[in-house]
């Protein structure tokens, strides 16, 4: 962190802004001239757009992606972090590169307090807070308690090489950010794609909740976890009543295609009902990408067809519901998995959209793209035939383009925040504040997010967790429909942490489909995995999870920086 201060020092004192800020040439200007004027903190606020989550830390192996997490796996490398075999690292490209954007945002803030004409920067100034809140977040997800910085600190600050602040209190910090946030930034951005009054609610839903749950399972702390769970409730309500944002839906495409195709929107013919990006009102604040201007850069569309980089494991597939919400476990309608495709029949249909069936008809960005975007597509074979007797045995779906594109050129947006998110924050954020949740409520919210995909599955209700005490609870079906929804979106590690929970799912073994005794076992010979009393492949075993997993290792550089940081628990 001394290495990054003093770099930024070093820039300052030559009176010139760094080009590596990434920022226009209007403000390549000594220092004095640039907090002069009003346009220029809007320029200086530009750059913090290109700090948000991306497909590059969830889709690939960052710290929030499924890749490190019980859901996803790679069949050729074993990530380390979900096998509980990483280690504490030389120097990362997390720790200090979050503070020195928080020292970006502490700069504008620190300049802001003697504008001339605060109402001039209303705009730069909010966006400042909600990333200043941002990166924040981010350290405490990783690394828990973490040194608060509010001020632009010089290298002879004593806040440099003091001790970290407690997480609650830096979370606390967060919240106070994005309610200034929220007062500060207009309802309607400027600019598409700018942060808004709703963006920093929808985003305080994320934090508060996060901090409620793990404040109620880590701590034991009961009074600020209702507090938190209750702040998260709130701002989630006020996007909601917003009427700001709608789920993402097309009749022409459908309940399963409305859901998978929303993620592979662009501004060409992507899709059979002509729709671009412009017919998403679901993002929130997405990380824009153009097949031109900033493709994506990752070979998505074939990490999924191939299925050997990113395939989906049995635990995500069990959980999706029947159409009549039970869970597999207990529904009448689940017909096994001993065919092709039986496991898929009667089931919430966000599992076709995510994961494909073996013999469906698909479309890839290569030598079996769409065509003519209709009908005849088929017609003329121009399409894939999927087997699933490969791999883990379920081929993503997701995140798969059928337009012809060539390899991560690919354009369409990572959401960052989405409205779906905010629907199932409420949900959560109630029934962990009040011990319960009233179908009103429900509906409300989680509901809605079920039957954009499912318009004839059954509610989640009380009654129906009446009906089966034994075998379901309201918390759990929530967190299943938070699992089912937000699959690959870089949330589930994340989950498991708060929930606490990482210690009971992570030391499973990483399974696919079942094989011995099923159609697969004569139309998938080749298959050399191990099976489990089940008949089911084992891909990965041996995986472990201690308590100290819940937190990553401070990196050892900072370490020696600052001795007084100190080593999370378990790392010493």
């Amino acid at each position: 962190m001394k290495k990054i201060i003093n770099i930024i020092a070093i820039a300052l004192s030559a009176l010139a802004l760094s080009s590596c800020l990434d920022l226009s040439p209007k403000a390549q200007l000594a220092d004095n001239h640039v907090w002069s004027k009003a346009e220029n903190y809007q320029l200086f606020a530009n750059q913090f757009y290109g700090w948000t989550r991306d497909f590059n830390g969830c889709f690939s192996d960052g710290p929030h992606s499924d890749m490190r997490s019980d859901l996803i796996c790679s069949m050729n490398n074993r990530n380390d972090y979900s096998a509980g075999a990483n280690a504490i690292p030389a120097s990362d490209g997390n720790y200090g590169t979050q503070y020195k954007r928080i020292y970006y945002t502490n700069l504008l803030l620190k300049n802001a307090e003697t504008f001339s004409n605060p109402d001039a920067i209303r705009t730069p100034v909010g966006a400042a807070l909600f990333f200043r809140a941002y990166c924040h977040f981010e350290l405490v997800q990783l690394y828990g308690d973490v040194i608060l910085l509010t001020e632009p600190v010089d290298l002879n600050s004593e806040k440099l090489y003091g001790p970290r602040d407690n997480r609650l209190e830096v979370i606390k910090q967060c919240v106070a950010d994005l309610k200034k946030a929220a007062e500060l930034l207009p309802e309607d951005p400027k600019n598409d794609g700018e942060v808004c009054k709703y963006t920093a609610l929808a985003f305080l839903s994320r934090v508060a909740l996060y901090e409620g749950t793990w404040q109620k399972y880590h701590n034991n702390n009961s009074a600020e976890s209702k507090t938190l769970c209750a702040e998260a409730a709130d701002a989630a309500k006020q996007v909601i009543e917003s009427g700001k944002y709608q789920l993402f839906y097309s009749d022409k495409l459908g309940p399963r295609d409305s859901y998978r195709l929303m993620f592979t929107l662009e501004n060409v013919d992507c899709n059979v009902a002509k729709l671009t990006k412009s017919a998403n009102k679901e993002y929130i604040l997405a990380y824009r990408h153009d097949s031109d201007l900033r493709k994506i850069g990752l070979n998505i569309t074939h990490a999924a067809f191939n299925n050997v980089a990113y395939s989906p494991t049995a635990k995500l597939a069990m959980n999706y519901r029947c159409q009549d919400g039970l869970p597999i476990s207990i529904s009448p309608l689940y017909k096994g998995a001993n065919g092709q495709n039986t496991e898929f029949e009667n089931r919430d249909l966000r599992m076709n959209g995510t994961i494909m069936m073996h013999g469906q008809k698909a479309w890839d960005n290569d030598t079996k793209s769409r065509v003519a975007w209709n009908e005849t597509d088929e017609e003329e074979a121009n399409c894939k035939v999927v087997s699933r007797c490969g791999n883990t045995g379920y081929p993503l779906y997701k995140w798969a383009t059928e337009r012809a594109v060539l390899d991560t050129y690919e354009g369409y947006d990572w959401p960052v925040i989405r409205y779906a998110e905010v629907l199932l924050n409420y949900a959560e954020a109630v029934c962990e504040r009040d011990g319960s949740i009233s179908d009103t409520d429900l509906d409300y919210s989680l509901n809605l997010v079920r039957a954009r995909s499912n318009p004839s599955m059954t509610k989640l209700s009380n009654a129906l967790i009446s009906e089966h005490p034994n075998d379901m609870s309201m918390i759990e079906e929530i967190r299943a429909e938070r699992t089912s929804e937000l699959f690959a979106e870089g949330f589930r590690i994340d989950d498991l942490k708060r929930w606490k929970t990482a210690e009971k799912e992570m030391p499973m073994d990483i399974k696919g489909i079942i094989w011995k005794g099923t159609w697969y076992e004569t139309n998938w010979a080749s298959q050399s995995n191990p099976v489990d009393s089940e008949g089911r492949i084992i891909i990965q075993d041996g995986r472990v999870w201690d308590q100290k997993h819940y937190l990553l290792p401070l990196p050892s550089d900072e370490l020696q920086l600052n001795p007084q940081l100190k080593q999370n628990p378990g790392w010493e």
